[in-house]
């Protein structure tokens, strides 16, 4: 959208520079100016202010990095990336500019800017208030790491160019290429905005689609469901341009979420096979219980499909389980090359992704729909601490499935232009069962013909023999033998064959020997290419062991001991704990006395502490001997709360207390007599509540002082005190007594 006129040119790094410069945090290091009217944009960010800096401007190749999570080297239109800007120890930053421009745009007009940012945490991050497509920090403050989405252009937008430039103080950091720059093209199209190419393959293609999983308790430890875990059944289809199953950046259908939540293909299939012509082929395979198994236990799942000129795309999905609505698989991928070919092989890792149709954040999350539904997107290591997949570097995932696409047939007239090759010729031939020998490759043979009969008629030992012909000699310097094969047989009825019909591997070459002085042992391993029909599991074995030496002469090592593995995680979950690692020992225990297991402490943030308070106190006297008076009771506070624990209570309590009625004051009380006016007057507030309050036939001091508050804050309590000073002859010493009052002090919380 064109929010404005042109504007003259200025320089990406000058824009990014001149936004943190507006900042109040940085003020004591620039000067600025308003921008110029004239010739300048109106639009979004043309209104920023021109600014110079006082401060030093660095390329800051080894300080910081802006990364995008994964870091692929092209983007899928409309997808979503998550987008991280780190300080390596110690370095830190203050504030920072985020922008995505296309590529050899300056930033100065509207539309320069591309894809769309979105704030994950609005205590860090903010949208520039002057230029929307900036995002800049909230408030000044000393950081090591800000994340933020960024939502790739739609298709055809070509290269973009994501910048940052960062405040550490009077520093500027900047840069147009290096660590924080990133270059992303659009997949599959890294230059300019072709339109998608239609296909000019001619006669159709057959392909196999092997699935192998590699989620394990291995590969992906962190909360790995041990009793649950497997593959759901594998459900896609070869399909044209005109039918998406599902993509980055779109909404799963009803279908995938079914598989993507329950496992369940029945509706993808059908919603596969309601697309009629769009469709070539719809693929599947049986789900996988559990998810890894050796391939000498279990072959990995594959499946046939073909493509021709119209229908040459494939797409599949399976779910891993249990999971919220996380799944793997392809979309779109395209089998016809630009040069009217066919894909010969194609091998990709696969990453999970996130139906959009489920919020839970863990393999064994309850159920939480979510509403409104959102984008299918790729799971990513910093999507939530909880994650299985967290990484707080915030690196790649490990791929949890690998998924191998082979051409295993061509049928109808071809019409590519590259020469066919080897591969090609050898793929044509048929899918007759490919025998592993040691044929050179120049040979190019047809199929085996059918076995011979046997010739020995009794179960004595005999031959059988096949035949094949030589098709083409690609080197005249090769020979090619084996155009015939022979193999041992019995009569009818007899049976040279074990009862189980496995085909197995021929053996992996031997490992190393498990020492590296002395003896020790090696092993190797075969594993089954095709089980008995029956379905009976292979008795044959898939491992053997032998005895290996290694340098005779050498000493004899008596530890020996695998890796430290990982330290566990802390035995508490605040506050201070340890937490354990463990080595295996390799060698005879006899001989080795070194430890194989290790504890340390370990610090998690501290545990809240609730404040402790004592026992209420007995009640004080009242403060008064007659009349209305009050009497106190107070608590003292043994701990403070630490750490958000709970608030300490009230620690002092008040309550009224009336003793008996003040008698009236006498004559002399009230100060009869002539001299005594001036003294009187003098103190009079001070003195005549202490004559007042004197019991007959006593003569009291004065009140003393209060005494210090016995606490700071949170309540404490001061004392006065008031003594006798004479008894009348004859008066009782019961009502002629010394007095005390209390009274509370510092109330205010600590």
């Amino acid at each position: 959208t064109d929010l404005g006129p042109a504007a003259a040119p200025l320089p990406s790094s000058s824009l990014l520079l001149r936004y943190y410069l507006v900042s109040s945090f940085v003020c004591n290091a620039v000067a600025f100016v308003e921008e110029p009217s004239g010739g300048r944009s109106d639009g979004y960010c043309g209104r920023i202010l021109r600014a110079q800096t006082q401060g030093t401007r660095k390329d800051g190749h080894h300080e910081f990095r802006l990364r995008v999570e994964g870091d692929p080297e092209s983007y899928q239109p409309g997808s979503t990336y998550r987008v991280v800007l780190l300080a390596t120890s110690p370095s830190y930053f203050r504030g920072f500019t985020l922008i995505s421009l296309k590529e050899g745009r300056e930033g100065t007009a509207d539309d320069d800017y591309t894809g769309h940012f979105q704030i994950i945490d609005e205590d860090d991050t903010q949208f520039m208030t002057n230029c929307p497509p900036a995002v800049t920090e909230s408030t000044p403050r000393r950081r090591t790491r800000i994340q933020v989405l960024w939502t790739a252009p739609p298709t055809g937008s070509g290269c973009v160019i994501l910048k940052a430039s960062i405040v550490q103080k009077r520093i500027i950091y900047f840069q147009d290429e290096g660590s924080l720059t990133v270059r992303l093209c659009e997949k599959g199209n890294s230059t300019t905005e072709a339109p998608a190419i239609e296909c000019c393959a001619c006669g159709t293609a057959k392909y196999r689609l092997t699935f192998y999983g590699n989620w394990s308790e291995k590969v992906h430890p962190k909360d790995y469901p041990r009793r649950a875990n497997h593959w759901s059944a594998l459900i896609g289809a070869s399909h044209s341009r005109g039918y998406v199953l599902w993509e980055y950046g779109g909404y799963a259908s009803e279908g995938v979420r079914q598989v993507a939540e329950f496992g369940s293909p029945i509706k993808m299939e059908e919603e596969i096979r309601q697309k009629g012509d769009e469709v070539l082929t719809v693929i599947k395979t049986k789900a996988q219980w559990p998810a890894w198994q050796p391939l000498n236990l279990r072959a990995a799942p594959s499946a046939e499909f073909s493509v021709d000129r119209t229908r040459h795309l494939m797409s599949f999905l399976t779910m891993l389980g249990p999971s919220p609505d996380w799944n793997v698989g392809l979309s779109g991928e395209d089998l016809c090359t630009k040069d009217c070919g066919w894909v010969q092989r194609l091998v990709t890792d696969l990453i999970p992704w996130d139906a959009g149709t489920d919020g839970g954040v863990t393999y064994e999350s309850p159920n939480k729909p979510t509403n409104p539904q959102e984008k299918i997107r790729p799971l990513t290591s910093l999507d939530h601490p909880q994650s299985p997949f967290y990484d707080p570097e915030g690196g790649a995932i490990t791929p949890v499935a690998k998924v191998v696409v082979e051409r295993i047939a061509r049928k109808g007239e071809q019409c590519n232009v590259v020469p066919d090759t080897i591969d090609d010729i050898v793929a044509d031939i048929g899918q007759e069962e490919k025998e592993e020998d040691d044929t050179p490759e120049t040979c190019i043979y047809s199929g085996w013909s059918p076995w011979s009969a046997c010739s020995s008629a009794t179960c004595e030992k005999g031959r059988r023999m096949r035949q094949r012909m030589l098709k083409a000699q690609l080197d005249l310097s090769v020979p090619c033998p084996h155009t015939q094969d022979f193999q041992p047989c019995m009569g009818p009825g007899c049976s040279m064959e074990e009862p189980s019909t496995c085909m197995m591997s021929e053996w992996i070459s031997w490992s190393a020997c498990s020492v590296s002085c002395g003896m020790g042992m090696r092993s190797r391993e075969r594993y089954v290419k095709q089980y008995p029909e029956d379905g009976s599991l292979c008795q044959l074995n898939t491992e053997e062991t032998e005895k290996c030496v290694v340098n005779e002469e050498c000493y004899t090592i008596p530890c020996m001991l695998s890796p430290w593995s990982d330290w566990s995680d802390c035995s508490v979950t605040c506050g201070r704990g340890v937490r354990t690692r463990q080595r295996m020992l390799k060698s005879d225990p006899a001989e080795c006395t070194e430890e194989l297991e290790q504890t340390e402490k370990c610090m998690l943030p501290e545990c809240p502490v609730d404040c402790m308070v004592s026992e209420w106190s007995e009640w004080s006297e009242c403060n008064k001997s007659c009349g209305k008076g009050h009497t106190i009771r107070t608590r003292m506070v043994k701990l403070e709360p630490q750490f958000g624990g709970s608030a300490c209570p009230e620690t002092i309590q008040r309550k009224k207390c009336k003793i008996r009625k003040c008698r009236p004051k006498t004559k002399e009380e009230r100060g009869g007599g002539g001299g005594g006016g001036n003294r009187r007057r003098r103190g009079k507030q001070g003195r005549d509540s202490a004559v007042e309050e004197q019991p007959a036939g006593c003569r009291m001091q004065p009140w003393s002082s209060w005494t210090d508050c016995t606490k700071h804050c949170s309540g404490g309590i001061q004392e006065r005190f008031m003594t006798v000073k004479k008894r009348a002859k004859g008066s009782g010493t019961a009502s002629c007594k010394d007095r005390k009052e209390i009274r509370a002090c510092n109330v205010h919380p600590c």
